[in-house]
Order: structure tokens, then C-alpha cells, then sequence
């Protein structure tokens, strides 16, 4: 890193004694959850556990936010994540919104795309937001909830498996203390201490093209658009890639040869040059400077006994694609819930094995994709270098060729082939699979489906709708009605639309969003036989 960030300067905690450290003897405090690593999958995961009333002790082995933007693209799916754990709405007001990305080959650009085009969303595609700020505002809204106790410069140095529980030897500046719990997650990032002392391998592939990332901080008239090069004028026969960032700071990254040297390239003196060529000035301070490789790596299992893996100590991949922070908080939210359960005893323990399950099948969509925009970014051969070189040349003539073009697939939730899920026994044209994601739109004014989803509950959820009889909702499930008398609004007609609406259609929500089952003519007992399913009841 070339410099500090004055913003992290301000963000450093204070190391504080905890009464757990005073037990006598051998005794050790008991704890429901201990969450390892206090980046933005671990502080979302204490957060969402907190709000369902369980008590969280989170652990990180440093005092202060992450050095360097690091993460700074985060996605839809997780500003509607941010909104259920109360703070979507800071980081969207600080953040640099955008949904529209342009792709370059030379000085030509080859074509631009809008990853929403259409209106009735309450959060845009993406905003950026360098990640010491997504931390800082987690760690703000952790001090709202005293289910949560926060330790900083608590290092996990020794994890001993029990029948029911984990003991862990935590060290701090005062010595070492221990603590058992009943299940650990391990959010403690790529090169996770405590993936190692289960034995756990971490498999995968490690490209040799070596990327530098410079945050450089000016005033410049560029839109707030992802602009990708190929084969750019001022960096020729490589890559590059420029994103704005809040307080006048750009994300640049400049593909290198894969034998560079990495301390010589980190060098301001030897970065500065080639930022000037891009930038066609000088005039910029740098924020922060890292040389990475892509990774796409994962866990062949993200349970290991009571430790659960999470983020990036679960699996790794290239950024781009803003695959990574994204994944994480997702991870984040399948878990959550379904610990919650386990813990109070109204699922088995079992229904952790779902997460596994549905997360590792996110994990590999997202190192394919990842995988082959790599491959095109970088070609490893000559044969990929030459089909590389057709598909950019056809790209700027055909619209099948601009397809073809990979600057990094942006992430999209996964949908998945779930135990969870309910088939669909009737016939559908549209709407949200079972094990997919569900839809946003406009229920009145100045208000949307995902409010009304996040409100009143943690549980869930039946979506119907006022042209069909009504159905009560199973004890314990939240009602969203759309129409009728006490219904919600569908000024627009999109609800309707996004959920193929016909007569009598409902839909059995999960905790986390994702669609358990969907009916055309639901009756109670179906709805309780998919409950039962998406509880891991049977």
C-alpha cells in the first residue's frame, strides 16, 4: 500500500478486557454463536442473527476497518440484504450508484449494457463503495445491538471439536483466555486461520497475470459508468478497467505481465507513469496501491462439525465480476436464518447441511464464471489468444460477437436446486423460480415489495394476491397480501407481472428472500407440506 486512507486513520478501536478472561481455573464461558472475523460478511452475519435475538460474540485479531477500498461493488441483492439489517440506506447515500458499463477494444467501444433497465426497483444494480466505509457502517450499527459483543485484537490461536460445542484458545495483549460455543463461523478471509486448523483443503486455480489496482483520488468529468479496455492506446496489449468512487477516488486496474515484479510495480514512482498515460495528466494523489492474481479456489466442504465457513475463508474468486464481497453476504444471509433455527431447536441440525448445499452450488457458478472471464482476459495459450482476438474483431460487427466479449460477468443471486424447494405442480409463464431469488416492485407510493417483505418479521413469508380466496397463512408466517380490501397496492401492475399473477397465485417465501414454493390454486395443507420442506422437517 503506497499510503493510509485518512478515513481509516479514524477508524481504529480500542482493545478492551472482557470478563470471560477472568474465569477461574479452566472454566470457559459459554456462548451460543462466535462469529471469527469482523469484515462485511462476518459483522452482516453477527448483525442478522442479533435482530433474530440470538447472542453473537464476534472476534477479529485486528483494532481497526481494513486498509484500502479493497470490495467496492456491491450489488442490488445486497443493498436489499443491507436494508433487513438497517442500513441499506447510508450506504446507498454515500455510495456512487450506477447500472451501465462500456466495453473497449482500443479507442472503439464495442458496445455498453444497463444491468437494470427498467424502472420499479427500490435499490439500483450496483453502488460503489470503497469497503472501509461498508465496515465502518456495519460496525455503527453492531453498537445499536447489545446481542452482539465485539472484540477487537481477539485472535483465534487453537479450535478443539466437541460433541456439542467448539472450544477455542483466544489470544489478546493480556494473555490468552478460552470460550466454547456451540457452533463457530469462520468469516476470517482468504487466508483463514481457522480453515487451517480443521484441515481443510482449499482447492482451486491460481492464474499467473498479475493485476495492479491503483485508488487515485481527482476531479474528472468521466460519467459514472464501469468502463472495461481491451488493448487499450495508453496500455498496449493488455487490460484495464475504471470505476468512480465516492469522495472524488477512481478504481484503476492495469493488467501486468504475469512476471512482473510485484514490489518494483507497487512502487508510486513506477505507477504514477502509467496512470498519467491513461488519465493523459498527472494531476491525482494515489489513495491506495495492491498487486493481486486471481484466484478461484473453494473448500470441497463449507461444514466442518460445529465450524461453519463463510466469505472468502469458504471460497475466492478474481474481482472482477464483483463476485466476491457480494458472495460473501449472501452466504451471510443463507446462514443466518438457518443457524438461528438450529439454535432455538425448532429445525435439526441438519438443515444446516442446506446451506452447504445451496452456497457450494453458488460458489461454483461463480468460479466458472469468473474462470472464463479470466480465460478471456488473459489467455493462457495461443489457441485462446486467437479466439479472444476473433470474438473482439467480430464484436464490432455483429451483435452475436458482442455477447461473446467477457470483461467480467457481474453477479447475480443464485438460483438453486434446493432439498428446500417445492417443485411446481402447476404450469407457470413467468415469475420467480423455487429456489430463486424473489422480485422487487412498486406496492404504492414511495414504497416496495422488499419493505414490505423486511417489515414485522424474520420468518416466513406468503405472498398472495387479492384475486384468488384467501388462504390464512400457517402460524408463524407473515402475510403479504397484494390488492383487495387491507392489500397492498400494485399502482404499476408490476407485482402482478414479475409474479405471474393469475387467480389464486401465492408464493412461500423464505427467511432470506428465495422462493420455497409457488402455488396456482394454494390450499393450507399444501402450504403447510412446503413450510414443513423448507423448514428441513422432513
Amino acid at each position: 500500500m503506497a499510503q493510509a486512507n485518512t478515513q481509516q486513520a479514524k477508524t481504529q478501536f480500542g482493545y478492551r478486557r472482557h470478563p470471560d478472561q477472568d474465569r477461574p481455573g479452566q472454566s470457559a464461558a459459554e456462548h451460543p454463536v462466535v462469529v471469527v472475523g469482523a469484515g462485511p460478511v462476518g459483522l452482516s452475519l453477527a448483525i442478522d442473527l442479533a435482530q433474530r435475538g440470538q447472542r453473537v460474540v464476534l472476534l477479529d485479531d485486528a483494532d481497526r476497518i481494513g486498509e484500502g477500498s479493497r470490495a467496492i461493488c456491491f450489488s442490488k441483492r445486497s443493498l436489499e440484504y443491507w436494508d433487513r439489517l438497517g442500513v441499506g440506506d447510508r450506504m446507498v447515500e454515500k455510495g456512487v450508484v450506477w447500472s451501465v458499463g462500456r466495453i473497449f477494444h482500443g479507442e472503439s467501444q464495442l458496445y455498453q449494457f444497463n444491468l437494470l433497465p427498467e424502472d420499479g426497483h427500490k435499490r439500483p444494480a450496483f453502488i460503489n463503495l470503497q469497503q472501509y466505509y461498508a465496515e465502518a457502517y456495519l460496525v455503527d450499527r453492531i453498537s445499536d445491538l447489545p446481542e452482539i459483543d465485539l472484540r477487537w485484537r481477539n485472535k483465534v490461536t487453537a479450535l478443539e471439536q466437541r460433541n456439542d460445542s467448539v472450544a477455542l484458545t483466544i489470544e489478546t495483549p493480556e494473555g490468552a483466555y478460552r470460550l466454547h460455543a456451540q457452533y463457530v463461523v469462520a468469516c476470517d478471509g482468504a487466508r483463514s486461520s481457522l480453515r487451517r486448523m480443521v484441515g481443510a483443503e482449499f482447492a482451486g486455480q491460481v492464474f499467473e497475470d498479475q493485476f495492479l489496482i491503483a485508488d487515485v483520488k481527482m476531479t474528472a468529468e468521466f460519467p459514472t459508468e464501469r468502463w472495461f479496455w481491451f488493448d487499450p492506446p495508453f496500455h498496449a496489449g493488455r487490460s484495464a478497467l475504471l470505476h468512480r468512487q465516492p469522495d472524488d477516488v477512481w478504481r484503476i486496474d492495469l493488467q501486468l505481465n504475469r512476471f512482473a515484479d510485484p514490489v518494483v510495480e507497487k512502487k508510486p514512482e513506477n505507477v504514477r507513469p502509467r496512470i498519467a498515460r491513461m488519465l493523459g495528466h498527472d494531476k491525482f494523489e494515489f489513495e491506495w496501491i495492491s498487486l493481486y492474481k486471481f484466484q478461484c479456489r473453494r473448500m470441497d466442504r463449507f461444514l466442518h462439525g460445529r465450524v461453519i465457513f463463510a466469505g472468502d475463508s469458504a471460497h475466492q474468486v478474481s474481482p472482477f465480476g464483483a463476485r466476491g464481497a457480494n458472495s460473501g453476504l449472501e452466504d451471510a444471509e443463507n446462514l443466518s436464518w438457518k443457524l438461528d433455527r438450529v439454535l432455538r431447536g425448532t429445525s435439526p441440525a441438519s438443515l444446516l447441511e442446506s446451506y452447504h448445499v445451496e452456497r457450494s452450488l453458488a460458489a461454483d457458478e461463480n468460479i466458472r464464471e469468473s474462470t472464463r472471464s479470466t480465460d478471456f482476459m488473459a489467455p493462457n495459450s495461443h489457441q485462446e489468444a486467437r479466439l479472444r482476438k476473433a470474438v473482439l474483431s467480430l464484436a464490432k460487427e455483429t451483435e452475436f460477437g458482442k455477447r461473446m466479449v467477457n470483461g467480467g460477468r457481474l453477479s447475480v443471486p443464485c438460483s438453486y436446486d434446493s432439498p428446500l424447494s417445492s417443485p411446481d405442480a402447476e404450469a407457470w409463464r413467468g415469475g420467480p423460480l423455487p429456489g430463486s431469488s424473489m422480485l422487487d416492485a412498486p406496492v404504492g407510493e414511495q414504497a416496495y415489495l422488499t419493505d414490505a417483505f423486511r417489515r414485522g418479521g424474520t420468518d416466513f413469508t406468503l405472498l398472495s394476491f387479492s384475486n384468488g380466496a384467501a388462504i390464512d397463512a400457517p402460524d408463524g408466517v407473515k402475510d403479504i397480501r397484494i390488492g383487495g380490501e387491507g392489500g397492498l397496492a400494485d399502482p404499476s401492475g408490476l407485482v402482478a407481472k414479475r409474479y405471474d399473477a393469475e387467480p389464486d397465485t401465492a408464493y412461500l417465501l423464505r427467511p432470506d428472500g428465495y422462493v420455497a414454493a409457488r402455488f396456482r390454486h394454494p390450499t393450507r395443507a399444501a402450504i403447510v407440506a412446503a413450510l414443513s420442506r423448507a423448514q428441513g422437517l422432513n
